[in-house]
């Protein structure tokens, strides 16, 4: 009796495992993206991103950039990446995080994007990686129904590091729950 209950114990000790593997995080050095953070082919989190990265970004499999950079920010071309998004057939969208002054309604112009089919696998930047990290956070509670240390916990091994846009993340989903 007892063998016939060890098999399964062992597969949902295996699917288990498989499971936490796939929802890790994978640092890697990708010239001209800075703190490139990849979760399994679901989507990217990184910093500053040139343009003249895009045409590798489809090499990799990226349907879509959601770029979350001010255009006023140094070093950063926002027509120039549109540019080269559209010439390497990568959806762009640009929806402008200001981190000192977080709004709601950026979080639903993400979220909209992000959930679209046609923008996944998405490549989602801002300057440092912390803003995108941030939204991906916030999408895990809202749209995936993750619990928020959960969630919390995934944004930072992606890149978020400041406690505003934590602080941001956490009243965004209580005040909206789905």
């Amino acid at each position: 009796m007892h063998r016939h209950r060890v098999l399964p114990t062992l597969l949902l000790a295996g699917l288990i495992a498989t499971t936490i593997h796939a929802q890790q995080v994978t640092k890697e050095k990708v010239a001209g993206v800075t703190n490139f953070a990849r979760l399994e082919t679901t989507i990217a989190c990184a910093g500053a991103t040139k343009a003249e990265v895009v045409p590798e970004l489809k090499k990799m499999g990226f349907a879509s950039i959601i770029n979350l950079r001010e255009a006023s920010e140094a070093g950063a071309d926002v027509d120039a990446e549109a540019a080269a998004a559209k010439a390497a057939g990568i959806n762009y969208t640009h929806i402008p995080f200001n981190v000192a002054s977080p709004a709601p309604d950026t979080v639903d112009r993400f979220l909209a994007a992000v959930t679209k089919p046609e923008n996944n696998p998405a490549f989602i930047h801002c300057a440092g990686g912390g803003r995108a990290a941030t939204m991906w956070a916030i999408k895990r509670m809202q749209v995936d129904g993750w619990d928020q240390q959960k969630a919390l916990d995934e944004a930072a091994a992606l890149g978020m590091n400041s406690d505003r846009l934590k602080n941001f993340a956490i009243n965004y989903a209580q005040t909206h729950k789905r």
